[in-house]
C-alpha cells in the first residue's frame, strides 16, 4: 500500500527562506520514511498562513484552514513539528490543535472522527528542556481528536541548557537521532498501514 506523510513545521519564522531547525528535524524523518516506502509529500510552514483563532473548521473569509485541513486529512501520516519555547510547544502548534477541536464534531455514518485511521508523528527541537513535556502535550491534544500515536512516536533533539547551537547547525546528525527516527518512521508506517486496511469499528 503507497502511504503518504504531510509535514506541518510550526515554527515561529514564517518565512520559508529562514533555515528552521525545524525543517532539519523533519528531513531526518523524511528520509527514514522514504525508507519505508512513506512519501513526504510537502512540509508546510505553518506561520506563512494565516491560520485563523477559533475552533471551527471555517473561520470566514481569509481563513486559510479550510485549504491545510483539507491537505491534512489527504495524507495517512502527518508529522507535527515544531520549535520548543519556554519549555513547551510553540503558539504556532497550539492554532493547529485549537483547529482540530472541530474534529470532534464532524464525524461520519459510523461517529468516528475523519481523523481516525491517520496518524501522528512528532519532531521537536530545541536548546532548552521540554521535549517531553511538549510531545505530551502534542499527543494527548491529538489523541483526544482522533489520531492514533505509535509506540515511540517522536523523534527531538535538546542542545545544551543556555546554549547557542540549533539543531540546523551540527555538523552531523547524532547517531541516537538518526536511530530514533527510524523507529518512528517504521512504527508509523506499520501502524498506518494496518488502519489502511482494516479501519476503526464505528
Amino acid at each position: 500500500m503507497l502511504l503518504k506523510a504531510l509535514a506541518l513545521n510550526c515554527t515561529l519564522k514564517p518565512d520559508a527562506g529562514d533555515a528552521s531547525s525545524t525543517d532539519a528535524m523533519i528531513a531526518v524523518l523524511q528520509q527514514a520514511f522514504a525508507e519505508r516506502q512513506v512519501t513526504l509529500t510537502e512540509t508546510v510552514r505553518v506561520a506563512a498562513l494565516d491560520i485563523r483563532p477559533g475552533v471551527t473548521s471555517d473561520e470566514g473569509e481569509g481563513d486559510d484552514w479550510p485549504a491545510l485541513r483539507a491537505k491534512i486529512l489527504d495524507h495517512d501520516i502527518v508529522i507535527f513539528g515544531g520549535p520548543i519555547w519556554m519549555g513547551q510547544i510553540s503558539s504556532v502548534a497550539k492554532r493547529v490543535l485549537e483547529r482540530m477541536d472541530a474534529f470532534l464534531s464532524e464525524t461520519d455514518d459510523e461517529g468516528r472522527m475523519l481523523s481516525y485511521g491517520k496518524v501522528a508523528v512528532a519532531a521537536i527541537v530545541g536548546n532548552e528542556d521540554g521535549a517531553h513535556f511538549s510531545s505530551a502535550q502534542l499527543f494527548q491534544a491529538l489523541n483526544d481528536v482522533g489520531w492514533t500515536i505509535p509506540a515511540v512516536a517522536v523523534c527531538y533533539w535538546v542542545g545544551e541548557a543556555m546554549g547557542s547551537v540549533d539543531f540546523k547547525d551540527l555538523k552531523d546528525t547524532p547517531e541516537m537521532v538518526t536511530k530514533t527516527a527510524k523507529m518512528v518512521a517504521g512504527n508509523a508506517a506499520h501502524l498506518a498501514g494496518l488502519l489502511q486496511s482494516s479501519p476503526y469499528p464505528g
